[in-house]
């Protein structure tokens, strides 16, 4: 028989001040839960930034939207990661889900809860995590355009993870006005 030796590191009494993963998580699933607390209010700041990019479109086209890619990707990793916490899956749903990123799901599910959400109304996969879509009900029932969590989603394209959702949004809906102009 064979023993196998683990060799641990010895303890030492160095203790990083205000450092721990533990520590990091809270801060961010509390900034998550604020998040999903002031949808409203986060609905009305993304329809005017999602115009004020639109309005940016002559630009992006100019300068090539691939090439201001990294940088708007760069800005945008970092702003919804704090906000959202978020997974940058390429194709963001927040307005569609009360401010609750659904690729926080432990099994990433993007059209609802999955039937195993516990009674005290968290997830079954990670028991003291309430479950993300009941905070989506709850984010969407403040919004607006809250009955969009009604729309069926489609599943993640996972060749467009680590891309811009905004900018793809951006160009999505100035292709779609570029017919009304020529119609006009």
């Amino acid at each position: 028989m064979v023993e196998l030796k683990i060799h641990k590191k010895p303890a030492t009494a160095y203790v990083p001040s205000g450092v721990s993963a533990v520590g990091r998580q809270k801060r961010s699933y509390t900034i998550r839960l604020w998040s999903i607390r002031h949808s409203k209010q986060l609905e009305w700041v993304y329809d005017k930034f999602a115009k004020l990019f639109l309005l940016l479109h002559p630009v992006w086209n100019k300068l090539g939207y691939a090439r201001v890619e990294r940088p708007v990707k760069f800005v945008e990793k970092h702003v919804k990661g704090l906000m959202f916490d978020c997974r940058m899956c390429g194709q963001c749903v927040l307005s569609s889900t009360g401010m609750s990123c659904p690729m926080n799901c432990p099994k990433q599910l993007r059209n609802g809860p999955c039937g195993g959400v516990r009674a005290n109304g968290n997830c079954e996969v990670e028991p003291d995590m309430p479950c993300v879509w009941v905070k989506a009900w709850e984010g969407s029932r403040n919004m607006v355009h809250g009955d969009k969590i009604m729309n069926v989603q489609k599943p993640v394209d996972q060749s467009l993870r680590e891309t811009s959702a905004w900018l793809r949004v951006t160009a999505q809906s100035a292709a779609e006005k570029e017919p009304m102009k020529k119609d006009a």
